[in-house]
């Protein structure tokens, strides 16, 4: 079709181009020079790691962060949660004091901490702890030097963890090759021990139907041999265990009755002559078959409607020590056996007032058992038959402070960080010495001992102390 422009608009065309594009001009320069912009966000131009696009799994994206710290050559063990064997005991590699110079033993480092009780593992000279970064919403495991505390590295994946009653509180794992770590919202890690390269993740939710406890998850993973060994509390998956290298699934326990994830972590050992896991779930304790997975034996006669938090404690005499806090007191079961069936038979069973754990696990040590009842007093138990041997001074509340026990010594922290050294002896309540070590609140985390070098935290800081005899 052909246009005729007439006359008048031909004379006046240039003038109304001019106007136009004055127009445009002013639009261009008034415009907001980052609208429709993305802002680059250093790593931003990094593509997705696809198997965590794929799965939904941040573990998978998770990356290492290098740091200028050094490993320690310095000896000493702590390699999970309550030490070597699990037992809150360490082993006796040189003479501690007995009293400490000066009022208290020397600070050798300290280290800021996310929120959180998440207590450290130490082997090789590295120290590794699972924090929390609140800046950048991310769970990051760190591993530091055990001579000074600079971070060797980090690894650290994308999660979004709220404030509740601190974040991270879980223990790793460590072997000379592999670390193992379960965050706040059980996310599974198993990175390098030396370098921190993911070797695998597991999403314990997406994968296997798993519900993060009220105050996330308190369970410490348990390396035994080459698999891992974890408790989801799944629909089909109360207990599992996954081969170490790989995180590939060797077997799954049932859960017929629907029992969830609580805050303890497993015990392992020999129990009515088979080697067992046992786990004190949400609405009752199980044994599972260690070779297999295979249901062993249950009972709903041990469950705590607020939270379950400390660890069984296994005895000889096929025995297991249960004790919790909000007026669940204690239990101790015994196992025996009969035409290949072993059954859960209660030997006596003891009110909050004269034992319980709210939080940290009772310590078997010289046939006796000591703790913190929920009362706030340090107490030394005889197993056999729930009978108190003595409490400490009402003058101390220890709260729900660590402990741990070495070379004959308990040392229990209170809640507010002050150190106190005991005789952990069933003939009478010795205190040797006390101090304070940190300056925060909620020194709930476990501690760790490592030669000479006590390693325990508060809510934000952990410190390296020398506790050698002098």
């Amino acid at each position: 079709m052909q246009v005729i422009l007439h006359s008048s608009w031909v004379r006046y065309l240039p003038i109304w181009v001019g106007v136009a594009g004055a127009a445009t001009l002013a639009l261009w320069l008034l415009r907001d020079p980052g609208a429709g912009l993305t802002p680059r966000i250093p790593g931003a131009d990094q593509a997705p790691d696809a198997a965590a696009a794929a799965s939904g799994n941040p573990v998978l994206a998770g990356k290492v962060l290098k740091g200028d710290g050094q490993p320690a050559n310095l000896p000493g063990i702590w390699p999970c949660f309550r030490g070597p064997d699990r037992a809150g005991i360490a082993p006796a590699t040189v003479s501690l004091a007995r009293g400490w110079d000066g009022g208290a033993p020397r600070e050798l480092w300290s280290v800021d901490l996310g929120e959180g009780y998440a207590g450290p593992a130490v082997l090789n000279g590295r120290v590794y702890v699972l924090d929390y970064d609140q800046k950048n919403k991310q769970d990051a495991l760190r591993c530091l030097s055990l001579a000074d505390g600079r971070e060797i590295w980090r690894f650290a994946y994308p999660v979004s963890v709220k404030r509740n009653h601190g974040l991270s509180r879980t223990t790793p794992a460590v072997t000379d090759q592999y670390v193992v770590s379960l965050g706040p919202k059980c996310h599974v890690a198993c990175v390098d021990a030396v370098s921190g390269e993911l070797k695998w993740g597991l999403d314990l939710v997406r994968d296997f139907g798993a519900t993060v406890p009220p105050w996330y998850a308190g369970q410490c993973p348990l390396i035994d041999g080459d698999r891992v060994i974890l408790a989801p509390g799944g629909p089909d998956a109360l207990l599992m265990a996954v081969e170490l290298a790989t995180g590939k699934v060797i077997w799954k326990t049932p859960n017929p009755h629907g029992w969830k994830m609580t805050h303890a972590s497993i015990a392992a050992g020999e129990l009515a002559g088979r080697r067992q896991y046992v786990y004190p779930a949400s609405h009752g304790v199980v044994g599972v078959d260690a070779a297999d997975g295979r249901l062993l034996w249950e009972t709903p006669d041990w469950k705590i409607s607020i939270a379950t938090i400390p660890t069984p404690v296994l005895l000889d005499g096929d025995r297991v020590f249960l004790a919790g806090g909000y007026n669940a007191g204690a239990l101790m079961l015994r196992l025996t056996e009969e035409n290949g069936r072993i059954t859960p038979k209660k030997l006596y069973r003891l009110p909050a007032e004269i034992f319980g754990a709210t939080q940290q696990t009772p310590v078997l040590h010289g046939g006796y058992i000591y703790g913190t009842r929920p009362d706030g007093r340090f107490t030394c138990l005889d197993p056999a038959d729930g009978q108190v041997i003595w409490t400490s001074e009402p003058g101390i509340n220890f709260g729900l402070g660590a402990f741990l026990l070495a070379d004959g010594l308990a040392y229990v922290l209170t809640d507010s960080g002050r150190l106190v050294l005991m005789e952990a002896s069933p003939a009478k309540y010795t205190p040797l010495a006390q101090a304070q070590i940190l300056k925060g609140r909620e020194a709930w985390g476990p501690m760790a001992l490592v030669g000479s070098r006590l390693l325990a935290r508060d809510l934000t800081r952990m410190v390296c102390l020398d506790v050698a005899a002098r």
